[in-house]
């Protein structure tokens, strides 16, 4: 017998409620995530409708009490049985509960006042406003003949102009419906964050292999397209062309974009293009303003979603096409249960509405190249510049040659000069460096001793409020004058920052106005847009920051990009070290010479010789990938190989390593009995995580490998069901990450 666990009440603060029902004989195949369904409800069994959100054939409560699904809606399909069904399939790719997976999908209905715009219209005749008129100057009702009069002259007037500036009391107002003289509509209004941005023609003229790809991705019968274009191509103006068809065609559109310091430039270029259509959502809105944005969505009111990873989920009735910008990036993929990737899930959707999912990106991640070289994708490039513009020249600088000259300073004597030369000709500079905070990690020269976190098994990071910071738990201390350790003088920071760099460039040229872009300075809701858009208007001559700054974004006057540190993302602890060092310095160089000026990059290392670092100084993608794909087959890396990653962690050490064996045990217990198609399965560990500690709790990390994702889905849901019988995880908790982005 099988049963259905249904929710009545779509609303997310709603989604931990459900009611289980027996499936009918006859009925068990057309029941899954998604249905909708008539149930006997409450105790006179009235007849409603609700949402199954799982199939399973272990009964909660006593079967005898329970009751049985009448039948299913038939009708079209509601969105929120899609999103049911979306919630779904990403609990059962990424492990994760059912509730933790719908209240990732279903839009936040927050408890936020709604915003109404109330209008006061004259609902009688002429005729008979002047009977009213007399009537109320005989009974000196005077509030209500200076009420009618404004009305007899404007025929509407808004609410709070009657209250506010006619002082006219609301029960006067309600007094006078009553009468039928006057009625008072209600209107609902969505909080719009782009209700100031100016809408401006957009031209587009495209080239001829813009054209090109344009008509053949709206031709092709493949569902996944890849546009590997090089920085300045144009992809853009391709994504506009290929929405403005799907517009024509009545469906809808989503785009996402992987930072929210994206958003800006990204939403005036779609906003001038096509208007009112265009909402976006992204962590600095509302909650009002995001759930606006999702409801706007769904009654039809806008037809375009641009917004990070989370606008995926935009409940769109008749989606046609997902464009994912910048694909190669990290932000795609969720750091939190379930830890989903925005591209698997865009081609769920896509595939699900018949629509078609388009990634872009100058340096695509191996992921995605490598499915398109096996044909899953169709792949296009694009290996021109727009309007002719020419790629940047780049230098590489090798610092170790620089401290043999003498020179100390963070800036190579080339990049020095032509900072120089572009302050006199009045162009701008961009100085990039993948680090947050004032310097890295503080440490004793004497004995060697690192300042880390008493919680975390990390090194503290010094501010420059002369704290010490621990970015993974908050943990805070004063930078103390001597080595707890040892006692020496000699403690001191390592590393570089942007704050550093901003200090060192003001003191080095202090002529030059500067702009510093971290997370620091972009706290506030409109911290991105202010710092871009007063770069963007000439305000400042030199943008100094993280890696926020490299993506994406289009300034004309840029002429000049330096690379402060650019080996420091090699020696992450993380088998796509070189691929992200090869992203970020090629974005990073594609921000240069945009415009009708050609542009130069110095990228400044200890490590010129790394193939990741000269791939990225020759723009030469496929050379890198050549080199990177065959390192990841020698390794049974992905996309080669799929991976799981198990974190597992308790506050109880010992108890954290009796969990990890048993789960290890009951792994290769389970392969043993499905031996015939587990022979490529691969376990590594269970080992300490490379952070073994946070706030106090203990991790360890256990890795699967195997060819076929299919499989790793089996051993997750072997392991759930193990991990939830077991007393013994009572104080365990255990996540899944498929194909990791990071070291865990």
């Amino acid at each position: 017998m099988l049963y259905a666990n249904i929710i009545v009440d779509i609303s997310h603060e709603k989604l931990d409620k459900s009611f289980q029902y027996i499936i009918p004989a006859g009925m068990e195949e057309k029941i899954r995530a998604g249905v909708m369904v008539k149930i006997p409800f409450g105790r006179g069994n009235r007849e409603i409708t609700g949402y199954v959100i799982e199939v399973t054939e272990v009964p909660q409560f006593d079967v005898s009490k329970m009751k049985h699904i009448i039948g299913i809606v038939d009708k079209s399909i509601p969105i929120e049985s899609r999103l049911i069904n979306l919630a779904w399939y990403i609990k059962e790719n990424y492990g994760s509960t059912m509730n933790q997976a719908l209240k990732t999908v279903i839009p936040v209905k927050v408890q936020t006042k709604s915003i109404e715009k109330k209008t006061v219209i004259l609902n009688i005749d002429r005729e008979k406003c002047s009977e009213y008129v007399q009537r109320f100057e005989k009974k000196h009702a005077v509030a209500r003949l200076r009420c009618l009069k404004e009305l007899l002259e404007h025929e509407r007037l808004p609410y709070n102009v009657i209250t506010e500036k006619l002082n006219i009391s609301s029960k006067t107002i309600k007094d006078m419906e009553e009468l039928g003289i006057i009625k008072v509509i209600s209107e609902k209004v969505y909080r719009n964050p782009i209700k100031n941005k100016e809408q401006r023609k957009y031209e587009i003229i495209l080239n001829r292999y813009q054209k090109k790809i344009v008509e053949q991705i709206r031709n092709s019968k493949k569902t996944v397209h890849l546009i590997h274009g090089i920085t300045g191509s144009g992809k853009t103006e391709v994504y506009m062309e290929l929405i403005d068809g799907v517009l024509k065609e009545g469906k809808e559109a989503i785009v996402l974009i992987p930072e929210i310091a994206l958003t800006y430039q990204t939403v005036i270029r779609f906003y001038s293009r096509f208007g009112d259509k265009v909402a976006i959502v992204n962590s600095k809105l509302s909650k009002g303003e995001k759930y606006d944005q999702f409801e706007l969505a769904k009654k039809g009111r806008v037809k375009i979603m641009i917004g990070p990873r989370s606008a995926i989920f935009t409940p769109f009735t008749n989606l046609g096409l997902i464009i994912i910008d910048e694909e190669h990036e990290g932000t795609y993929k969720s750091e939190n249960v379930p830890k989903y990737h925005a591209r698997e899930v865009a081609v769920y959707r896509a595939m699900e509405n018949q629509g078609k999912v388009v990634l872009g990106s100058a340096t695509p991640s191996v992921d995605s190249y490598y499915r398109a070289k096996k044909g899953e994708y169709a792949l296009y490039e694009m290996t021109e510049r727009a309007k002719a513009a020419k790629l940047p020249k780049v230098y590489v600088e090798d610092l170790r040659e620089e401290l043999k000259r003498g020179n100390k300073t963070m800036f190579s004597d080339r990049l020095n000069e032509l900072i120089k030369d572009r302050l006199k000709r009045r162009e701008q500079i961009m100085l990039f460096i993948n680090r947050r905070g004032y310097a890295g990690f503080v440490s004793c020269r004497s004995c060697g001793y690192v300042m880390k976190c008493p919680h975390c098994d990390v090194g503290l990071t010094l501010h420059n409020n002369d704290t010490l910071v621990c970015h993974y738990c908050n943990y805070t201390v004063s930078t103390p004058k001597v080595c707890p350790e040892c006692g020496s003088k000699y403690i001191a920071a390592f590393g570089t920052g942007t704050q550093k760099v901003e200090e060192a460039v003001k003191k080095m040229y202090p002529e030059a106005r500067v702009l510093r872009m971290d997370m620091d300075t972009t706290m506030a809701k409109d911290g991105h847009e202010k710092i871009l858009s007063s770069f963007a208007d000439g305000e400042a001559d030199i943008l100094v920051g993280t890696q926020m700054i490299v993506k994406g974004h289009d300034f004309s006057n840029v002429t000049l990009v330096g690379v402060i540190a650019a080996d420091m993302s090699l020696y992450a602890s993380d088998y796509r070290a070189a691929e992200r060092t090869f992203q970020l310095l090629t974005q990073a160089a594609g921000r240069a010479g945009r415009g009708e000026r050609e542009g130069e990059v110095v990228i400044q290392t200890y490590n010129p010789d790394n193939f990741a670092i000269e791939a990225a100084a020759k723009q030469d993608y496929k050379e890198f990938y050549e080199r990177e794909i065959l390192y990841r087959k020698l390794m049974e890396y992905p996309p080669c190989y799929s991976m799981t990653a198990l974190l597992i962690t308790s506050k109880d050490e010992k108890l954290l390593q009796k969990g990890s064996n048993m789960i290890k045990a009951s792994t290769e217990e389970y392969l043993g009995a499905n031996r015939e198609r587990t022979d490529d399965i691969r376990l590594i560990g269970p080992a300490k995580a490379n952070i073994s500690r946070i706030n106090d709790v203990y991790r360890m990390v256990y890795y699967i490998k195997s060819e076929e994702y299919g499989k790793l889905v089996e051993i997750k849901n072997h392991l759930e069901k193990v991990f939830k019988d077991n007393e013994l995880f009572k104080n365990i908790t255990l996540q899944f990450d498929f194909n990791p982005m990071g070291g865990i």
